[in-house]
C-alpha cells in the first residue's frame, strides 16, 4: 500500500474536571481524558459528573493527580517531601477510583498534572514518585508521558506501558520540553498552525522547536489542554484534519 494511503491511529486526550464545566463540548472529540482528582482541582461531584460523561461517549478514563496545591492550580513546584507527595497522589487517585467503583467503570491510565508532570520529565526524584504511584495500584495502568523523557525511560525499565504524549497547543524547546507558559510563544493560538504542528509529529515523527530545529518525536496520544478558551474549536478542527489525512482517532 502506498505510504499516502496508510491508515494511522492516534488517541486524543484532554485534562478535564478542572472547574471550567466545558466537558460536554470536549467529550465528543476525545478518546481518553484525564480527570482532576482533588490535588489542583476537582471533588467527588465533578469527578462523578465527568466520569458519567466519559462513559456516555466511551472515552477512556485517566487520573490527573498533582501537587496538592489548589491555590496555584498545581502549576508551581511545591516544597513537599517525596514520601508526603506520594501519599497525597495515592489519596487523589483513590478518590477517583472510589467514584469509578460506584459508576461501574475502570481506570485506564495516570497522567500527572502541571508542575509535577514537567518536573518528572527531567528530575529522577519526581519521576520516581510518579512511577511508584503507578506501581502502587498494580492494575496494569498506563502512564502518559513525553517521548524521550526521563520518566518514560524509567517507567519502561519498570515494565510500565508508556503512552507517548504530544501537545497540540504548545510549542517545544530544543530538548523536547514544553516552552514555559510565561513565554509569549508558549501557546499555539491558530487552528491551522496547530494542525500542521500535530500532523508533522504523527506523520513525519518530527517537531519544529521554538528555535526552528527539527527534532525526532513519537506520538501515541495528542493532548489539547481543556482549559484553553478555544479547546472545543481546536478539537473539532483537528479531528477534521486528522480524518482528511486518514488518521483514525481511537
Amino acid at each position: 500500500m502506498p505510504k499516502e494511503n496508510l491508515i494511522r491511529f492516534i488517541d486524543i486526550n484532554a485534562d478535564v474536571g478542572e472547574g471550567l464545566n466545558n466537558e460536554v463540548n470536549l467529550m465528543p472529540y476525545l478518546s481518553s481524558c484525564n480527570i482532576a482528582c482533588g490535588g489542583h482541582a476537582g471533588d467527588k461531584a465533578t469527578m462523578t459528573s465527568v466520569v458519567r460523561l466519559s462513559k456516555q461517549h466511551q472515552v477512556k478514563i485517566g487520573a490527573h493527580p498533582s501537587f496538592p496545591d489548589q491555590e496555584n492550580f498545581g502549576r508551581l513546584k511545591m516544597e513537599i517531601s517525596p514520601k508526603s507527595l506520594l501519599k497525597s497522589l495515592i489519596s487523589q487517585v483513590n478518590h477517583l477510583l472510589h467514584v469509578l467503583d460506584i459508576e461501574g467503570d475502570n481506570l485506564h491510565h495516570i497522567k500527572p498534572h502541571g508542575a509535577l508532570y514537567n518536573l518528572a520529565i527531567t528530575d529522577k526524584i519526581y519521576a520516581g514518585v510518579v512511577i511508584s504511584l503507578v506501581k502502587h495500584f498494580d492494575m496494569d495502568l498506563k502512564l502518559y508521558a513525553p517521548y524521550g523523557s526521563l520518566i518514560a525511560k524509567m517507567a519502561k525499565i519498570q515494565t510500565i506501558e508508556v503512552v507517548y504524549e504530544i501537545f497540540a497547543d504548545r510549542n517545544y524547546n530544543d530538548d523536547l520540553t514544553l516552552v514555559p507558559r510565561t513565554h509569549p510563544q508558549a501557546l499555539i493560538k491558530d487552528a491551522q498552525q496547530m494542525s500542521n504542528h500535530v500532523l508533522g509529529m504523527i506523520v513525519n515523527h518530527k517537531v519544529n522547536s521554538i528555535n526552528g530545529i527539527k527534532k525526532s518525536i513519537k506520538a501515541d496520544t495528542i493532548c489539547i489542554h481543556g482549559d484553553h478558551p478555544q479547546a472545543a474549536h481546536y478539537l473539532q478542527f483537528l479531528t477534521a484534519q486528522l480524518h482528511h489525512s486518514r488518521i483514525q482517532v481511537l
